[in-house]
């Protein structure tokens, strides 16, 4: 289980994270919704360690992440996670089967012997064949995702992060993408959050969905009740209209921004 209590981050005098109190559930998909620049990915980025919360707490499997101190134990707790970043994040100079087998050598200690048919095996649950000693630049968009899928799930990690796993795919191989998450929800029993901004994949894969804006979690409940939330802000946002009041909201963050990036004209 994940569980987050007032989560807080700031990057400079930016706070990005204004208190996040969220729990996923053992074997849940939970689908984070929100516009840009609202705090999905740094949270995600939190969870798995990258980043330290600036205030409240972030506990995993009984472990509060910001405790994690050595190198040893900051690497034994990210065997507990496959991570799918936002544009895959292949290397382009390694073969498919290098790619996807990376993390093993870092987070296992498996022969590295078995790196290639545990590749295979793992291309397999993303309905992908016979592209081991392709390279990244030889492969379509959604060959990529799944190759990055793949990678995810090398390790048999017991979470797996999605961070836009659907961003520049057609609306076919979007689907593609949302049904394979569910298969391997099932297959492999693992608990999972995915930050996205497409409704109809959050619909479809998702335990329950939460909302995130300016920083704080607004809403948290089944996809069936997201659909109808009587919340203004929910109700923009799933809708996709560009009228409302996260509209509103914008233009003062805007406003904000630009007024803190003028000189000081003492110290100009």
């Amino acid at each position: 289980m994940i569980d987050a209590e007032g989560v807080i981050k700031r990057f400079g005098p930016r706070t990005i994270l204004r208190g996040i109190d969220l729990r996923v559930e053992t074997g849940e998909t939970l689908v984070i919704i929100g516009g840009s620049g609202c705090g999905k990915s740094t949270f995600l980025k939190c969870v798995i360690g990258l980043h330290h919360p600036d205030g409240g707490k972030i506990v995993v499997d009984g472990i509060e992440v910001a405790k994690l101190k050595t190198e040893a134990e900051i690497a034994d707790y990210r065997r507990r996670f496959g991570y799918l970043f936002q544009e895959g994040a292949l290397f382009d100079s390694m073969t498919v089967w290098e790619n996807i087998t990376f993390g093993l050598r870092y987070l296992t200690d498996i022969p590295s012997g078995k790196y290639r048919g545990i590749a295979s095996d793992c291309l397999a649950l993303v309905g992908l064949k016979d592209v081991e000693d392709f390279k990244p630049s030889e492969l379509s968009g959604g060959m990529k995702k799944r190759v990055a899928l793949a990678r995810a799930i090398a390790a048999q990690p017991s979470y797996i992060l999605y961070d836009e796993p659907t961003t520049g795919l057609d609306p076919i191989m979007t689907d593609v993408i949302a049904d394979l998450i569910l298969d391997l929800q099932k297959q492999l029993k693992v608990t999972a959050i995915m930050v996205t901004h497409d409704m109809k994949a959050a619909y479809k894969v998702a335990s329950r969905i939460a909302m995130f804006h300016e920083g704080k979690v607004l809403q948290v409940a089944h996809p069936d009740i997201i659909k109808i939330s009587d919340n203004p802000y929910v109700r923009q946002f799933v809708d996709g209209k560009s009228e409302g009041p996260i509209k509103m909201k914008l233009k003062e963050f805007e406003a904000e921004t630009a007024s803190n990036a003028q000189p000081d004209k003492e110290g100009s």
